[in-house]
C-alpha cells in the first residue's frame, strides 16, 4: 500500500505542478494581451556624441576564407570631436573585415582615442556595411561613392578609467559611417 500511495502522491504532485504551469502561462498570456492593447511607449531618441575622422591605410588581404575575404585595414591617425570632448585617434588600430561574395562586410574595428586632456579611451566597434553589388565593388576598389548609397552602421563599446568620461561606458551607442578612399568618418550617437 505504501508503494501505491507514493505513486499516487507522485502523480498528484505532477498533475498539480502541470496545472500551476498552465495557470501561470494563461496568466502571462492574459497580461500580454493587456499589454498589446495599451499604447506603445515612444522609441528611444539619439543624442550626438562625437564624430571621428580616421585616416586608413591600404587593406592587407589575408585571403579567401569559408565566410568570405578577410581584410585588415590599418588605422593610421585621425581626430575626433563632439560636445565637450575632442582629441586624436592614436595610430595602430585596425579594422578586421570579412567581405562576402556580394560585398556584405562584417566589421570588427579596434582602436584607441586620446582626449586633448590626455585621457585614453579604448574603442571596439562592431558593424556592417552593404550596398547594391555595383556600389560595393566600386567602394572595395577604393573609389569614391555617395555615402547615401551605403548602409554602414556600427555598435561601439567604449572603455576608459577617466571618471569624467564614464558616460561613454554607461550607455548604448550606435555609429553611422562613411567610407572614402583613404578616410572613414564615423558619427557616434548615444541612445537615450
Amino acid at each position: 500500500m505504501t508503494t501505491r500511495r507514493s505513486s499516487a502522491d507522485s502523480f498528484a504532485t505532477r498533475v498539480g505542478r502541470a496545472w500551476l504551469v498552465a495557470a501561470s502561462v494563461l496568466g502571462v498570456s492574459a497580461n500580454l494581451g493587456a499589454q498589446e492593447s495599451s499604447p506603445r511607449p515612444p522609441a528611444p531618441g539619439l543624442v550626438f556624441a562625437f564624430e571621428a575622422r580616421v585616416e586608413v591605410g591600404p587593406p592587407l588581404e589575408v585571403g579567401q576564407l569559408p565566410r568570405g575575404l578577410r581584410r585588415i585595414v590599418p588605422i593610421l591617425r585621425g581626430t575626433f570631436e563632439g560636445p565637450g570632448i575632442k582629441g586624436r585617434v592614436i595610430p595602430g588600430g585596425a579594422d578586421w573585415q570579412v567581405i562576402g561574395a556580394d560585398g556584405f562586410s562584417e566589421l570588427d574595428t579596434r582602436y584607441t582615442l586620446e582626449t586633448d586632456t590626455g585621457k585614453i579611451i579604448y574603442v571596439q566597434n562592431a558593424g556592417m556595411r552593404h550596398a547594391a553589388p555595383d556600389v560595393m565593388q566600386r567602394l572595395l576598389k577604393g573609389e569614391t561613392v555617395d555615402p547615401k548609397l551605403v548602409y554602414f552602421r556600427t555598435v561601439p563599446r567604449f572603455e576608459t578609467a577617466a571618471p569624467e568620461l564614464q558616460w561613454l561606458t554607461r550607455a548604448v551607442f550606435i555609429g553611422t559611417g562613411e567610407r572614402y578612399p583613404s578616410e572613414v568618418v564615423i558619427r557616434f550617437w548615444r541612445v537615450q
